[in-house]
C-alpha cells in the first residue's frame, strides 16, 4: 500500500491519471480507480498495489498510517 498526497483536487487528479498510465505502460496493469471525480482521495487498485492519493486536509482526517503503528510503542509515547 502506498499513501501520499497532492497539493490540490487537481494534483490528486494528476497524479492518479499519470500513475495509472504508467502502471498499464510498465507492467500492463489496468489500475482501477475510485474517487477520481471529486478529487480530494483517490484510490488506485492495481491487484498487489494499492494507492491512496490524498489532499492534505482529508490525508490528515483519515489517518491511514496509523493503521500500521506499534500500539505498545505509541501507549508508550515512543509512536
Amino acid at each position: 500500500m502506498v499513501v501520499c498526497s497532492g497539493r490540490s483536487t487537481r494534483q490528486v487528479g494528476a497524479l492518479a491519471e499519470k500513475l495509472s498510465e504508467k502502471l498499464k505502460a510498465s507492467l500492463g496493469r489496468t489500475a482501477r480507480a475510485e474517487g477520481k471525480s471529486q478529487g480530494d482521495w483517490v484510490l488506485l487498485d492495481a491487484g498487489d498495489v494499492i494507492v491512496h492519493i490524498f489532499r492534505p486536509e482529508v490525508r490528515e482526517f483519515y489517518q491511514l498510517e496509523k493503521m500500521w503503528l506499534d500500539p505498545a510503542a505509541d501507549a508508550a509515547g515512543t509512536g
